[in-house]
């Protein structure tokens, strides 16, 4: 795969089947601007082909900041149109991390404010340094969150926390996240990535099509009612169950050994 200018592909641990991308704008406390949206948008298109790949890790440069959103140096001066054309790549980013077929892990290694809080917010599991902070401050400059805050903060933690976030736009502690549900483990930033590495390696170990199935029945059972819900999961159920992979698990448990997924 080909190199980036404002993101890093680490496929040192493709061994375990755990891809890993930096953002890589410390100097501009990885503020996304539309290269760098435009560069994760064309890397994550071409992870979702990749083989070797089962658990996404999405982590930043530096232990300053994970990412404090839109690049507003690069915003100072845009037309509405301008600023409306940045905001549909945006979009496009935002999604391609959301809808990834198989699981994606953001380990927050510093500020993740504004678009850098939905970022870590549209994927599956966060954990979170200890020193660092995350937010919605879009309130204080007169916007809303653009890219799925107010849509995604509720769908985590409960309605009314997430309206007290949003409303007062104020940095949230790393104990603060943890206790409210918003992030899974806080770790010292020493230990964020190793952590999060071996939570990866740990969740790649099972059935690609399972992970991909628990995904799918999770993330749309939950914009449903209860029973089209169970009905999507029954469908995906029987894509697992009615796989090469399902026989292989049977067998390696029966043998005693380490099951070889083919991923279908």
């Amino acid at each position: 795969m080909k190199e980036w200018e404002t993101i890093t592909l680490n496929k040192e641990y493709v061994s375990h089947y755990v891809y890993k991308i930096e953002l890589n704008r410390p100097d501009s406390l990885n503020a996304l601007n539309t290269k760098m949206a435009m560069e994760l948008i064309e890397c994550l298109t071409e992870l979702k082909e990749k083989k070797d790949l089962r658990v996404l890790v999405l982590t930043a440069a530096g232990d300053k900041s994970f990412c404090v959103g839109a690049d507003l140096k690069e915003r100072k001066g845009m037309t509405n149109e301008q600023w409306k054309h940045q905001h549909d790549v945006f979009e496009n980013a935002y999604s391609l991390i959301r809808e990834f077929p198989l699981p994606v892990i953001a380990a927050v290694n510093g500020f993740a404010l504004g678009g850098g809080m939905e970022m870590a917010l549209s994927c599956d599991l966060r954990y979170i340094a200890e020193h660092a902070k995350m937010g919605l401050p879009e309130v204080t400059i007169g916007i809303i969150p653009g890219v799925g805050g107010t849509q995604l903060l509720p769908r985590t933690i409960p309605v009314g926390l997430a309206k007290e976030f949003l409303f007062r736009g104020s940095h949230i502690s790393s104990e603060k996240a943890e206790e409210s549900g918003l992030v899974n483990g806080v770790y010292s930033k020493e230990e964020l990535i190793p952590k999060v590495l071996d939570i990866a390696k740990d969740i790649a170990k099972n059935a690609p099509l399972s992970l991909k199935a628990i995904k799918k029945s999770v993330n749309t059972g939950l914009q449903t009612d209860i029973h089209t819900a169970l009905a999507i999961e029954l469908d995906q159920y029987y894509t697992c169950a009615n796989s090469e992979d399902r026989k292989e698990g049977i067998l390696s448990f029966n043998e005693k050994r380490k099951p070889n997924w083919q991923g279908k």
